[in-house]
């Protein structure tokens, strides 16, 4: 199956297109090989394409004035990731993207974007319910960040993510709980012992 194919199907799963519109809607995207450890997105630059995976594993992240990072968001096969404020607004981002496999992601351009949802409201559909879902996670992330232990945030991450917690590095899980490397592996440790 070839990647545009795979934009089609993951589409179709959320607004039904004809054959027609799945021509366009696929031939808007432009496939793209990652090296591991490649950014595709850096502060400073304005970011020019919102990416879907794939293949392969990403990181997003931001890194304070005192050179601590702190880890935004990941995505794997079937997820989108960008510096999304820089994306929507057309300004300057404020984040790191970078791979953390060898990947292959689908670009589509702010431009093709916004043509896409002028010239017929099933895209527009999708991108909005897209918005919602990210806009509705990341509320959740931070209620979850206010009112969870480090422990039960970690649970619920490796309840709903398994795929995901073998393929990234320890110390970006950590940051992205909002924990030290070392106290994520006291986490992991006290629940090995108990097995």
């Amino acid at each position: 199956m070839t990647s545009q194919h795979k934009i089609v199907e993951y589409i179709n799963r959320t607004v039904s297109l004809t054959e027609q519109e799945s021509d366009i809607f696929g031939a808007s995207f432009r496939e793209v090989k990652i090296k591991k450890r490649q950014f595709i997105v850096q502060p400073n630059f304005v970011v020019k394409n919102r990416n879907f995976v794939i293949k392969g594993a990403f990181r997003a992240y931001v890194v304070d004035d005192k050179g601590q990072d702190s880890t935004i968001a990941f995505a794997i096969e079937d997820w989108w990731i960008t510096d999304y404020n820089s994306y929507v607004l057309q300004k300057p981002a404020t984040m790191f993207v970078v791979a953390l496999e060898d990947s292959i992601i689908l670009e589509i351009s702010y431009e093709k974007e916004q043509a896409l949802k002028q010239a017929n409201h099933k895209f527009e559909t999708f991108f909005r319910i897209r918005a919602e879902r990210t806009a509705a996670f990341m509320q959740q992330r931070i209620i979850s960040n206010l009112t969870q232990t480090a422990e039960e945030r970690y649970t619920d991450f490796i309840e709903k993510y398994p795929q995901i917690v073998q393929r990234i590095p320890q110390y970006a899980l950590a940051s992205y709980l909002g924990m030290t490397t070392e106290f994520l592996s006291r986490i992991r440790n006290k629940r090995v012992s108990k097995k």
